[in-house]
């Protein structure tokens, strides 16, 4: 009788945790979704502001067309990417662009004047700084999620309900890691 309540209460045990643990996983991989989104939106903004900066700068620097052309393929490439490493490797290409974008707009001193160019570059550059809080928040919550999976005997319950582990969203080079410099 005694060794019946305890195999009992033991089963009773394991199920109660495993709930648990099938509850966390899911908490983790839903807020993770919800934080990709977050980046995809503001992603989204950013490059909504790409063809208005382009079309400003042509007024003042058309013959800098080749440029123009490499930061709209660069934002077409990154519209185009899906996963986490695509969209970062992307999102470089896209970064680096912009800079030398940037850069050429410093040569042109009555676009450093324009009042639609000065206001562009301030809505990326608040652009810029919640992508950076979104990513961060984006991989703490993957970290969590990839950590619970990978333990110990959460990655039983993790296998059985096929829980896989979610790629970071790291940018494949240290200067990427930065928001543009603009002249404001």
């Amino acid at each position: 009788m005694v060794a019946g309540l305890f195999v009992g209460a033991l089963v009773a045990g394991v199920l109660l945790w495993s709930i648990f643990a099938y509850n966390r996983l899911v908490h983790y991989r839903v807020l993770a979704e919800r934080s990709w989104h977050d980046i995809a939106t503001q992603l989204k903004r950013r490059w909504d502001l790409i063809p208005n900066l382009v079309d400003t700068i042509k007024g003042y620097a058309a013959h800098e067309a080749t440029l123009l052309q490499r930061v709209t393929q660069a934002r077409v490439r990154a519209l185009a990417a899906s996963s986490p490493s695509a969209k970062a490797h992307a999102e470089q290409s896209l970064q680096n662009a912009l800079f030398s974008l940037f850069a050429v707009a410093e040569a042109y001193p009555d676009l450093l004047a324009d009042r639609n160019f000065l206001d562009l570059q301030r809505t990326l550059a608040e652009s810029e700084d919640t992508i950076q809080r979104s990513r961060k928040l984006y991989n703490a919550v993957v970290r969590e999620l990839n950590t619970e999976i990978a333990s110990f005997p959460k990655n039983l319950i993790a296998a059985m309900f096929r829980f896989a582990a979610r790629d970071y969203y790291a940018l494949p080079d240290e200067i990427a890691r930065e928001a543009p410099r603009l002249v404001l």
